[in-house]
């Protein structure tokens, strides 16, 4: 009687069959790898693409908002230029010893003697206030001349009024005169400064009626 039937060896099978069991074994390595391996890389891949397109759209807007920084920054530089130019004109405080210190200057410039100064009370207007000084001037006609005129080349606006000429002094072949005025200058009202009462000078200015520091000579 035969014995019991053993295995079927891969030696015996026709070789279609070993083919079609190659075959399959590839194919199920195939499905495994892209399973195990292939669908993982491939989801990576996707989530780093996507990734990549947000921090790219985070680029493109750090970009833009540097460059609206950038363009207000210079904005503001710019604007900043104007009001420190505004406020040579239009200061926003009375600046005694500013204003002082520009019109002795203009007289050492132009050759005068500025006798004596004293401060007026302001007056306020809408926008601005008027910031006057009493002046008492010594000097030849062409010399008077010349500090009026300047005194309008000045940064800050700065009028003369109430001019008040006494009688020429001769003196060999020199003639001077005396010249009492008023000189105004403005500040704006953005903020408010208090006024000097009426006659009062700053600390460390000369009263009405006696002369100033003396300053640098100026050329005559």
């Amino acid at each position: 009687m035969a014995g019991p039937t053993k295995g079927i060896s891969l030696n015996k099978l026709p070789v279609a069959a070993k083919i079609g069991v190659g075959a399959a074994f590839v194919l199920l390595t195939a499905i495994a790898y892209f399973v195990i391996f292939y669908s993982d890389v491939s989801s990576a891949i996707r989530s780093a693409k996507s990734e990549e397109g947000q921090l790219r759209q985070r680029l493109a807007e750090a970009r833009k908002a540097e460059f609206a920084y950038h363009q207000d920054l210079a904005e503001l530089t710019e604007r900043q230029q104007r009001q420190r130019e505004f406020n040579k004109i239009l200061p926003e405080t009375t600046e005694y010893p500013a204003f002082l210190s520009s019109v002795q200057g203009v007289a050492n410039v132009s050759g005068i003697d500025l006798q004596a100064w004293a401060p007026v009370e302001e007056s306020a207007a809408q926008f601005y206030a008027k910031v006057p000084m009493k002046l008492k001037l010594a000097g030849k006609f062409h010399q008077i001349a010349k500090f009026f005129y300047g005194i309008g080349q000045l940064d800050r606006i700065i009028n003369i009024e109430d001019i008040s000429i006494g009688t020429p002094n001769t003196a060999g072949d020199e003639v001077t005169v005396k010249v009492d005025c008023l000189a105004t200058a403005f500040r704006s009202l953005t903020t408010t400064a208090p006024a000097a009462p009426a006659g009062a000078a700053p600390a460390g200015a000369a009263p009405a009626g006696q002369t100033p520091p003396p300053a640098a000579p100026g050329g005559k």
